[in-house]
Parts: structure tokens; C-alpha cells; sequence
């Protein structure tokens, strides 16, 4: 039987570890309701803004999207894989980074590089991949401001021709429990089939061109940051449901070395009394 004072300290040690990891989801917890907010009122902007590009472009001929659709041959690829600076979030950073591994595997024979947000990807794939940039500071102050430098930096080097090809992989929020793991072409912007596109009575000032090629860097922006809005739900939704099931875990624990404390004391305290039976039994004989 396991000694008592043992037990104590394992009872002990369980139950400060229940504890932070509760405290660890309620904090989650408050932090998921602000993101999941945020990316649910950006969702139909994003949504809307891709539609009336689409619009737009359907009717125009040629191609109107000047270096942003330019298709060339894929020689050097960029992956954008957004993680979290943090762990204890289960799977999360995990599913991200062995998708961009698997997105660069697709790429073999050519020059592929990383660029990395959020400190848990940089961590991991800068030992198997090359790691041209990584960006930890974005989720400190998460605005579409911030998000836009970083999408101008990916569009400059395109546009340079340092690559033919940026993707984007990242967690995309569906609940708290769910996150999917997306793979995204960032550039070139995909050609854009008219098929269904509804036509829509709109008015141009000055030109449908010229409206089509500022709305572009916009979008472009746009698709950043609502990835990275993305992310940042899903990695609390992802924290707050792994602290849940390790606290469940915890209690579970903890309950059973209690059960374990008890019968170890039982059983100790009935081995006393017979000890002192048998002591008194000897005395009178």
C-alpha cells in the first residue's frame, strides 16, 4: 500500500494543477467571447466585399488585376502558417504546422519558404523548413492595421518576384470544440469564374477598372486579417476546451487517490488496533 504521506502530496500537487488549468479555461473562456464576436460581425464584411469584387470583375475583360494576377511559373513559394505564441490549446498549433509541412511537400524541387506567425510554428518548423520571417507581436494588439502590414509585405514580395505562389494555412473557427484547418491561395488572386455571378445595377465613378484595382489590395488586406481574426478564435476556443477536459481529468484523479488515501488509512488504522489487540491478548496470557 502506497504511503500515506505519498498520497497527500499526489492529492495535493492534483488539485493545484485542477486549479490553474480552470482558472487557464475561464480565462479562455472571456477571451473566445470577444474574438468570436469580432470575427462574426468581420465575416459578412469580408464576404460582401469578395462578392462585389466578383461582380465586378465578371464584367470586365482581360485581366484587371494588374501584378496581383499574374501567373507565372511556380518556382518559389511562401507559406503563411499562423499558430499561437502559447500551447495548451491540444491539437491546434499541431494540425497547422503538419499541414504546412505537407503543403511544402506538395512543392518538392522548388524553393519553399516559411513565413511564420505565432511562436509555437516558428518553434517547430524552423527546424525542418526555412523560416524566412516570423511575427510574434500581432496578436498583442490584434487590429486590421497591423494585419495590413504584414499583407502589404506579402504583396510587395510578390509583386517583386521573390515568389510566384503565397498560401495560407491556418485554423478556421467554427465553434468552440471545432476548428478546420484551411489551406488558402493568398496570391495570385484565383481567376474568377462568371459562371453564376449575379449582375448587379451599380453605378461606376470614375471606372470599373480603376474601382476593381483599389478594391484588390483591400481584399487582400481583408483575407489577412479575418485568417488571422480566424486563428485567434480558434486558438481560445481550442485552449478553453482542452483546460475543460484536463480539469475533468484532474477531478477524476484527484477523486481516486482520495479513495486510495482513505483505504490506505483504514487499512492502517485497522492493522493499529490489531496490533494493540494482540499486545493486550499477550499481556494476559
Amino acid at each position: 500500500m502506497a504511503n500515506l504521506k505519498e498520497i497527500r502530496n499526489r492529492i495535493t500537487s492534483v488539485s493545484s494543477t485542477m486549479q490553474i488549468t480552470s482558472a487557464m479555461k475561464m480565462v479562455s473562456a472571456a477571451k473566445l467571447k470577444k474574438a468570436q464576436d469580432a470575427i462574426t460581425a468581420m465575416r459578412p464584411y469580408a464576404e460582401k466585399l469578395t462578392e462585389l469584387l466578383q461582380n465586378l470583375s465578371a464584367t470586365l475583360e482581360g485581366e484587371v488585376g494588374g501584378a496581383f494576377t499574374a501567373q507565372r511559373e511556380v518556382k518559389k513559394v511562401l507559406i503563411v502558417a499562423i499558430t499561437s505564441n502559447r500551447g495548451l490549446c491540444g491539437a491546434f498549433n499541431t494540425n497547422v504546422i503538419k499541414q504546412a509541412k505537407a503543403v511544402a511537400d506538395t512543392y518538392a524541387g522548388k524553393q519553399v519558404d516559411i513565413f511564420a506567425i505565432g511562436k509555437k510554428g516558428n518553434d517547430v518548423l524552423r527546424k525542418t523548413n526555412n523560416v524566412i520571417e516570423v511575427n510574434n507581436v500581432i496578436f498583442d494588439q490584434l487590429t486590421f492595421e497591423n494585419a495590413s502590414d504584414i499583407a502589404q509585405q506579402l504583396m510587395d514580395k510578390f509583386v517583386a518576384g521573390d515568389y510566384d505562389k503565397i498560401e495560407i494555412v491556418y485554423n478556421e473557427f467554427k465553434n468552440a470544440a471545432t476548428q478546420i484547418v484551411r489551406t488558402q491561395q493568398f496570391l495570385p488572386l484565383a481567376p474568377i469564374v462568371g459562371g453564376e455571378v449575379v449582375a448587379s445595377d451599380y453605378i461606376f465613378e470614375p471606372s470599373k477598372e480603376e474601382i476593381v484595382l483599389t478594391l484588390i489590395p483591400k481584399s487582400l488586406k481583408t483575407q489577412l486579417y479575418k485568417s488571422i481574426r480566424d486563428s485567434f478564435a480558434a486558438e481560445h476556443g481550442a485552449r478553453m476546451t482542452a483546460m475543460h477536459k484536463a480539469t475533468d481529468n484532474a477531478t477524476e484523479l484527484r477523486d481516486q487517490l482520495k479513495l486510495t488515501y482513505n483505504k490506505a488509512r483504514q487499512a492502517a488504522i485497522t492493522n493499529e488496533i490489531l496490533e494493540i489487540v494482540g499486545g493486550a491478548e499477550a499481556l494476559k496470557s
